[in-house]
């Protein structure tokens, strides 16, 4: 793979395919933790084997970064699985990294924030997936708890739930992701992974997810 090549929203998503750190099964779905039924599942822990995909994933970050001219202090990782990419794009833009817990430690200086983050710092984000955007939103609460300015949330995907765009919008940070399941699903369908049917099933799921499992339940 060539790394220093632009990466398009549907080479990423053509990549976490043939990498399976996406995974298409609408015949027989998964049960996330959350116990919602699902026709997709990702892991993007699967990039970390493929140094030439994390260089060119940590490159667009960059890119996002300075497309969107973002002042930034730190780099922050959503732990755990936000971590490397965050210290990738940190080594590469040249900041300071830091990470975020999704709770305080219970012992030792109990800090919930790891690194060094100064009150006012201008802090990105990185996380690797974007569901509900959860996680990506309690580590922005508590980085500005400890005084700094979120610019924005970055991430690898997203399964673009209307819900947790609103709920961004309600935040007022800006998120900005490098694929979506719109990209995967247009990929999948070249690519013959996915008959229109299924497609059709997979679009169903992401305008609903609720309902979606709770009809299969």
């Amino acid at each position: 793979m060539d790394d220093t090549a632009v990466l398009t929203d549907r080479d990423l998503a053509r990549a976490l395919l043939e990498i399976e750190a996406v995974t298409l099964s609408p015949d027989a779905p998964f049960t996330w933790a959350s116990g919602l039924q699902s026709p997709i599942y990702c892991d993007n822990r699967q990039t970390l084997g493929y140094p030439a995909l994390r260089r060119r994933i940590a490159a667009a970050f960059a890119a996002r970064i300075a497309d969107h001219n973002w002042p930034v202090d730190v780099i922050a990782g959503t732990a755990t699985a936000g971590i490397p990419h965050a210290a990738w794009l940190a080594d590469m833009v040249r900041k300071p990294m830091a990470y975020v817990r999704s709770a305080p430690k219970g012992h030792g200086k109990e800090n919930q924030i790891e690194g060094v983050v100064h009150p006012g710092d201008m802090v990105v984000v990185v996380e690797d997936l974007i569901s509900t955007g959860g996680s990506a939103l309690q580590a922005v609460d508590a980085l500005q708890a400890a005084g700094a300015e979120v610019v924005a949330v970055v991430a690898i995907f997203t399964y673009s739930f209307q819900e947790t765009a609103q709920r961004f919008a309600d935040a007022q940070v800006d998120l900005s992701v490098l694929t979506d399941v719109e990209a995967l699903q247009a990929v999948a369908l070249q690519e013959g992974l996915l008959s229109p049917a299924a497609a059709s099933v997979l679009a169903d799921w992401q305008q609903d997810p609720k309902a979606w499992s709770a009809a299969r339940s």
